[in-house]
């Protein structure tokens, strides 16, 4: 069954509606709360629009539209085909209701968490997913599942943060490497100074002489 939706903007990850959840299932997913989170980060206008994400014994599947991005937590054993089904009349619904306000830069977090009575709603309907009305949803929906990208969530946030390690490392090196040619440039300098500075002072000394002799005689 479903067990969280979290709503958020994909330009910047502001969180726009989500479930209201009873404590215990707020305590037990808290974890993967946090994990949606950090998806949200990560996506762009790039990202695949629609992926499985698995985290223990769940599921965060997330739809893309319009600039908004749809997640729900849900167990392993409820069907995927319901979950985006679930998804899709969400992103129509949110769409419909709030389009116009999505991109206004002065929203606050879960701006529009009244539309948390919609989700509850949908979220009745798809609860049993053998209930005829979701088997016929089952098999009228001509999504192909097995296309859309299936992901672990170790491996999305280790490559995550071992690119963010990457950068810093990449900027680091940058910084390193301009440091060592100042070096190298001012121990170059210093080096011809000790070669020729000194035979280089006496030439420049006895020419001066020789300058000063023949112009006062």
């Amino acid at each position: 069954m479903v067990k969280s939706t979290i709503i958020a903007r994909v330009a910047d990850g502001l969180p726009l509606a989500a479930s209201m959840d009873d404590e215990q299932a707020e305590s037990e997913l808290a974890g993967y709360k946090s994990q949606a989170k950090a998806i949200f980060k990560k996506l762009n206008s790039q990202s695949e629009p629609m992926c499985s994400i698995e985290s223990g014994p769940y599921y965060l599947h997330y739809l893309l539209d319009q600039g908004v991005c749809y997640l729900c937590i849900c167990d392993k054993s409820f069907p995927r085909k319901l979950a985006f089904n679930y998804l899709d009349e969400l992103a129509k619904e949110f769409y419909m209701s709030y389009g116009s306000e999505i991109e206004r830069g002065n929203l606050r977090p879960y701006a529009f968490i009244k539309f948390d009575t919609f989700i509850q709603k949908t979220k009745r309907i798809y609860e049993d997913s053998r209930t005829q009305q979701n088997m016929s949803k089952l098999n009228e929906d001509l999504r192909d599942v097995t296309q859309i990208m299936t992901k672990n969530m170790e491996d999305l946030l280790w490559r995550g943060g071992s690119l963010d390690r990457m950068n810093a490392l990449s900027d680091r090196l940058r910084d390193h490497s301009e440091k060592y040619r100042k070096d190298a440039r001012r121990l170059n300098l210093e080096a011809l100074y000790r070669k020729y500075g000194i035979p280089a002072a006496i030439i420049l000394g006895f020419l001066l002489i020789l300058y000063l002799r023949f112009k006062v005689f």
